[in-house]
């Protein structure tokens, strides 16, 4: 900015001047990101609540493709949520089937009146025998049709760079005690319980390091398959979701209950 520089400790000034409005600013910050030097990786992490998210995302999207225009050196990476649908491969429909044929006596008492008081809805299994590939269901309504929208443009943004012969690398994330996640106390129970039924909650520094390790691994180790999906399932950290006896949702709502005492805690 103009003017002489803010006198020390006075905070106030530097903080309206540093960092960038991504939504109203994506020219600014695509000329500048595509002056500097060396390669250039483009990491779409943002989150928003509501329908933020899905402007946010858009403003991404919008600088990803001037950046793509301006070098021809932009690699991308994206979390995926593992609270999305997905084709799965065989071996984990192969796990589910066996859990869910395997599953205890009592599992099996329970089950049955609960599936017919619901109408079908709760402890379905997760696939039907044989499917190759599988699709895994695992959209929350909690978390509204904003996620999945902003979520479903940076998977679509990945698909069409990897077929465009760009690096790209996209890894499903496990589910994760986040902040966003925690404030919502249905999802909050959720998570607590979810071990219950084979899933996996992760801490937030475990998944940190985990998945910027796959970053730097898919960044020197660039990995193509015959389909999209498959770029999507390799190296995914589900967290059990695809792997599960039960179909995510049909379950979601029991875990809720059983892990209600722990996340209040």
């Amino acid at each position: 900015g103009d003017g002489p520089p803010p006198a020390a400790g006075d905070a106030l000034p530097l903080a309206r001047r540093v960092g960038a409005d991504l939504v109203a600013e994506v020219p600014a910050v695509a000329d500048w990101l595509a002056g500097l030097p060396g390669g250039l990786v483009l990491g779409n992490y943002v989150y928003a609540d509501g329908a933020a998210n899905v402007r946010v995302s858009t403003a991404v999207d919008a600088l990803t493709v001037r950046l793509q225009q301006a070098r021809a050196d932009v690699a991308l990476a994206f979390l995926a949520t593992p609270t999305d649908v997905f084709a799965v491969p065989a071996q984990a429909v192969e796990h589910s089937v066996r859990g869910y044929a395997d599953r205890s006596v009592a599992a099996k008492l329970l089950g049955r009146p609960l599936r017919t008081l619901s109408a079908g809805r709760l402890l379905r299994r997760g696939y039907l025998p044989g499917a190759d590939p599988g699709v895994n269901d695992s959209l929350v309504a909690q978390q509204g049709p904003n996620y999945a929208l902003a979520k479903r443009l940076q998977r679509w943004r990945a698909t069409v760079a990897r077929d465009a012969g760009a690096t790209v690398s996209l890894n499903v994330a496990p589910p994760t005690r986040t902040r966003s996640v925690l404030k919502n106390r249905a999802l909050a129970a959720a998570y607590a319980g979810a071990h219950r039924f084979g899933v996996e909650a992760f801490e937030p520094g475990t998944t940190t390091v985990l998945m910027a390790a796959l970053l730097v691994h898919d960044l020197h180790v660039p990995v193509t398959h015959p389909h999209p999906w498959q770029d999507e399932a390799h190296a995914a950290v589900h967290g059990g979701l695809w792997r599960a006896p039960y179909a995510p949702r049909s379950a979601l709502g029991l875990a809720a209950l059983l892990g209600y005492g722990a996340a209040r805690g």
